[in-house]
């Protein structure tokens, strides 16, 4: 299995890290330390897609053609502009926009893992099989973004973050809204797969 990484997705990696660079280079001078340790992260975290891929070749996994893109876009409008920029307090939109494509793009991911993982038995219908596919598909969808919470909540308990911005309220929205785009884009993946076989 070879998921290759893209021009496109090397040179937008590159791309975001000078311009985080930049940005830790202005933190320290004008002393932004809760700036300059997010800029560090996101340098750190722009690296995961290539990690993920390589691990993916090496245990023969097939991850989705724009895998390394969409994750580097979603990075960089998380950290970056999310955190650094504010769009989270600019666009009242913007944190349920990101929860929103993380539900329907773990659903993909999700999908592409269980082709690798489960192998269909010849009495299995196939509608049958694309069905259990798209239950895991969610349910992984589901426990990724359940972990997400998690992860905002125990950062903002030990590190005194500020993640979890609006309590109780903005973690029920952020899942509902996770649910509901990886909801979609399993139904959709499910009626797709059934119209291409009527074809």
């Amino acid at each position: 299995m070879n998921n290759q990484s893209s021009k496109l997705s090397l040179g937008m990696a590159l791309f975001f890290e000078i311009i985080l660079i930049y940005t830790a280079i202005v933190d320290i001078a004008f002393r932004q330390w809760k700036n300059l340790s997010l800029a560090m992260l996101a340098v750190v975290c722009l690296i995961s897609p290539f990690i993920v891929t390589r691990i993916a070749d090496q245990r023969n996994i097939l991850l989705p053609s724009g895998f390394q893109t969409i994750a580097l876009v979603f990075i960089f409008f998380a950290q970056f502009l999310g955190e650094i920029k504010n769009f989270y307090v600019i666009f009242w939109w913007w944190d349920l926009f990101l929860h929103a494509l993380f539900g329907s793009y773990a659903v993909i991911i999700a999908l592409y893992l269980t082709k690798g993982i489960f192998k269909k038995r010849q009495e299995i219908t196939e509608q049958r099989f694309r069905l259990f596919a798209v239950i895991v598909a969610f349910s992984v969808a589901i426990a990724l973004g359940t972990l997400w919470e998690m992860f905002e909540f125990i950062g903002d308990y030990l590190f005194k973050t500020n993640m979890v911005k609006g309590g109780l309220e903005d973690t029920s929205m952020d899942l509902l809204v996770k649910i509901a785009a990886a909801f979609c884009t399993a139904i959709f993946y499910y009626f797709r797969g059934l119209k291409h076989k009527k074809r």
